[in-house]
């Protein structure tokens, strides 16, 4: 079911992309409108306004004289003068039988010369028109646009609620974006930020145009405004106009004029715009419509009726007139921003020719997130229907005549690794079954009489996340209940810790307690390393008789795209397409959004949270040192890993060897080299996107004696390797990360750094799936340059496809404007847990699964040690039993 937010989002998208075209001509049409005078001015040079001559200005009497003089017989309506020197005199006459208006003319003010027409009025009253009714029929047109109108009133304030930043009170947050800003969020943050520039204009002008448009807006709001009823207005001035055509016309000699001109002039001091209409009739005054030097705005219009001998019929001053009564004349003030002076003329033609901005910028956000969503349906659609490695355990054998081979496997190396031991047995005619820890207990356990274990160690020396129960129900079993098991141990670790395979030996201390025999000493296995998993297999094949060849036609069946132990022909060629950097000016290492497109052809199909891993390769500067200290030729042909290439070729993909003497050959050095383990990186996009997005944080490497180096893999990647070169990747199940098949609960995804990759990918996922209860809690140094994660998931955020989003940058400053509505200041991921508490069990309570994606140290470590405040020991644990809490961390 749709939040309220994702309701009034689609209700914005909707507008936007069937009004917002006609809206765009509303828009480049009022902004046309707004210096017409002054184009025509400037088109027609002369007419209405000449240069200045020394002398006063002629009156309106000495004008008539002058336009009677030049032999002008029509009647004229009214007399249209400015103070301004240098302004043309403006004469409109009596309308025709037939005719709205009647025709207007240009007079010299110093002379009475009749001044030539203005070339263009024709096009502006065409583009007025245009603007008010679309050049439909008045009574037809005015509901169009002012329905028009409310529409654009509803984007405004729509968008106001969608974009309603995490930190109100801030102004950056408002008025500012990045960008430096790529694709869709820099699209997102230009029609987002812009609207709430133009916000206050938009919404000035649809309420004033509303008021045009419709009746039943117009004729409430001026009773309420105390003006008279305006269609008994209309109905008196065409009864005017009428009984002046039907009238023996009132010859008017110039000089009747004068009395009444000086009246005005003595009533009027400092008069600076004058229109004087002349009497029709001889039962009719003249009325003088002008304002001061002081006047609010240009309708903000005194009003004065004077009889031909000077006498006051009507003396009406605007600042005497009832508040409602001058309210109702600043309408169409505030519309064209004329109440604010140029300034505001200049703010409203900028807001309405920005239409165009929102319109263009709205559909190519919706056409972008159609695309992705077809993208992403289909690619679900494929990825529900296809296959995926599922090793089946042995049936038919009672399960002391079995080997039950245990995983614990945190980012599921172990979970491949064992399953290539399963093959192994099985290929030997032994039955084997494929155990996860997750599943067991001491009931299960029990029975075994022979196991083959492969643990992971998480982090300093801890179980992975799925074997954490079973690691406590050894540590509470007391007794020898396992004295009749055989035992053997594959521990997997990381030598950068210094518990390295730490939980894998403990395991194996434990089942020793217990009374479980070793086979053999356990073996120690740091990522791709060889030498270990060829120890394995020999320890295999000295007591269960598998074969320990290192590749068997058992390994290729058992292996797939998925196993990150699978052999090197698994390694597909990718296009390295575009690497970005995301935080320049920060005070941490570089980050890159890296960017690869697999051939044609290929195709591959992942889960989010899955791996990929890359063979990397040294940067050539150091191959080409490597090669000029030893003086060989990189150049040379040798064979290396059973295939032609050139030693510099062999030397960039393998480990720097150190000679002890003089090579004799080429060969010589190929033949000594290792090759370089791949890296593995989370992928932070879908199948749908056709192509596979990294986020990799440059790292640094100490090197004795000289300036530190850029890490191997993350050198390559985001400096050394050419774009458009190929570089070999495969992709790797993330079994412990990845989502619950058809999970439909709250989702809450904290991390910090690269692990953003790892959370984008749930996330897209999700929103792809409908599943818009997300949480975000997401950490980095400082909002100035860090915020590449923010940025985008703004607009996720604002779409209503995710619920909540909180974020701590450590190098900030925080103050009362960093923080999100019902939070206190927070440095780290962990503390926006303890300050969000009683949300974030509010959703664990819904059911929520947690995802945790990032740095171990700090970031991961920090949030266990913060659930296991706010949850308790117990919790905690319970959230992993049921697999609720799942991390991908390094």
């Amino acid at each position: 079911m749709w939040s309220f937010k994702n309701i009034w989002f689609q209700i914005h998208w909707l507008i936007g992309i069937t009004a917002g075209t006609v809206l765009i001509v509303i828009g480049l049409t009022g902004a046309t409108y707004s210096f017409q005078e002054e184009v025509l001015d400037w088109a027609n040079p002369g007419t209405a306004s000449v240069p200045l001559q020394p002398g006063p200005a002629l009156t309106p009497p000495q004008l008539v004289a002058a336009l009677q003089a030049a032999g002008e017989q029509r009647r004229i309506d009214r007399i249209t003068l400015y103070a301004e020197p240098g302004r043309s005199a403006q004469l409109a006459f009596v309308p025709e039988k037939g005719e709205r208006r009647g025709q207007s003319v240009y007079l010299n003010p110093y002379t009475g010369a009749l001044l030539p027409a203005q070339r263009g009025r024709e096009f502006f009253e065409w583009n007025e028109r245009l603007h008010r009714w679309l050049l439909l029929p008045r009574d037809d047109g005015k509901p169009i646009t002012g329905s028009l109108s409310l529409c654009l009133l509803l984007l405004s304030l729509s968008g106001l609620y969608l974009r309603w930043p995490a930190r109100p009170l801030s102004w950056r947050s408002w008025l500012t974006f990045n960008v430096r800003r790529k694709g869709r969020p820099f699209l997102w943050g230009l029609h987002s930020v812009a609207g709430t520039w133009v916000l206050v204009v938009y919404v000035m002008l649809t309420l004033t145009g509303m008021y045009w448009a419709f009746d039943a807006v117009r004729t409430p709001v001026d009773r309420w405004m105390g003006a008279p009823s305006r269609a008994a207005a209309r109905a008196e001035q065409s009864a005017a106009q009428e009984a002046a055509r039907k009238a023996p016309p009132l010859e008017l000699a110039p000089a009747t004029l004068e009395p009444a001109w000086q009246g005005f002039a003595q009533l009027a001091s400092g008069w600076q715009f004058v229109q004087m209409r002349l009497p029709q009739r001889a039962d009719q005054p003249l009325q003088f419509s002008w304002w001061a030097a002081n006047a609010a705005h240009d309708r903000a219009r005194n009003q004065l009726s004077l009889n031909l001998d000077g006498a006051v019929l009507r003396d009406d001053r605007f600042a005497d007139l009832p508040a409602g009564r001058r309210a109702l004349a600043a309408i169409f003030p505030l519309h064209t921003g004329t109440y604010f002076g140029i300034t505001g003329r200049i703010i409203v033609t900028v807001a309405a020719l920005m239409m165009p901005l929102f319109a263009i910028t709205g559909w190519l956000l919706y056409l972008q997130r159609r695309r992705s969503s077809r993208a992403a349906g289909q690619a679900q659609r494929a990825l529900l229907a296809g296959d995926g490695p599922q090793p089946s355990p042995a049936t038919g054998a009672p399960a002391g005549a079995s080997i039950a081979v245990v995983y614990a496997s945190q980012a599921g190396h172990a979970q491949q690794l064992a399953v290539r031991t399963v093959a192994r047995l099985r290929s030997a005619g032994l039955a084997a079954q494929l155990l996860p820890a997750a599943s067991l207990d001491m009931a299960q356990l029990q029975p075994q009489r022979q196991l083959l274990w492969v643990a992971s160690t998480f982090g300093e020396g801890q179980p992975p996340d799925s074997a954490r129960r079973l690691a406590r129900l050894l540590q509470q079993t007391e007794g020898k209940p396992l004295a009749h098991q055989r035992f053997g141990m594959l521990a997997l670790g990381d030598r950068q810790y210094s518990q390295f395979c730490g939980f894998g030996l403990a395991l194996a201390a434990q089942l020793e307690r217990l009374g479980a025999q070793p086979v053999f000493a356990p073996i120690t296995m740091d990522a791709e390393d060889d030498a270990a998993w060829q120890a394995w297999l020999q320890a295999l094949a000295a007591h269960w008789g598998v074969n320990a060849a290192p590749a068997t036609a058992a390994d290729n069946n058992a292996a797939s795209v998925a196993d990150s132990d699978a052999p090197d022909a698994l390694f597909l060629p990718a296009q390295l397409i575009s690497r970005h950097h995301l935080n320049p000016g920060s005070s941490g290492q570089p980050l890159y959004q890296v960017e690869l497109a697999l051939a044609p052809g290929q195709s591959w199909q992942w889960q989010a949270g899955a791996l990929v891993e890359v063979k990397a390769a040294h940067a050539p500067a150091q191959v080409d040192a490597w090669l000029q200290a030893h003086q060989l030729d990189g150049n040379a042909a040798v064979q290396w890993r059973g295939s032609a290439s050139s030693l510099r070729d062999a030397i960039s993909a393998s480990e720097l060897p150190t000679l002890s003497a003089p090579a004799t050959s080429a060969q010589a050095v190929a033949d000594q080299l290792h090759p370089l383990a791949p890296r593995s990186y989370s992928l932070a996009s879908l199948p749908a996107d056709g192509r596979i997005r990294l986020y990799v944080r440059q790292t640094l490497r100490a090197q004795p004696g000289a300036a530190a180096q850029l890490g191997l893999a993350s050198g390559w990647l985001t400096a050394h390797a050419p774009l458009g070169s190929s570089i070999a990747l495969r992709l790797v199940d993330n079994p412990g990360f990845a989502p619950l098949p058809g999970d439909a609960r709250p989702a809450i995804f904290m991390g910090n750094g690269s692990g953003y990759a790892g959370l984008r990918g749930h996330l897209r996922h999700r929103i792809a799936q409908g599943q818009f209860d997300n949480w975000l809690v997401f950490g980095e140094r400082r909002r100035a340059h860090d915020s590449y994660a923010e940025d985008e998931v703004c607009v996720w955020q604002a779409h209503g496809q995710i619920a909540r989003a909180d974020y701590a940058y450590s190098r900030d400053a925080w103050d009362a404007s960093h923080q999100a509505p019902g939070q206190g200041p927070h440095r780290y991921v962990q503390d926006a847990l303890r300050v969000a508490a009683e949300p974030l069990k509010a959703w664990l309570a819904r059911g929520a699964v947690i995802y945790v994606c990032g740095s171990y140290d700090g970031m991961a470590t920090g949030v266990d040690q913060a659930l296991t405040e706010l949850l308790g020991e117990d919790g905690l644990n319970a959230l992993i039993d049921e697999g609720r809490y799942r991390r991908d961390v390094y």
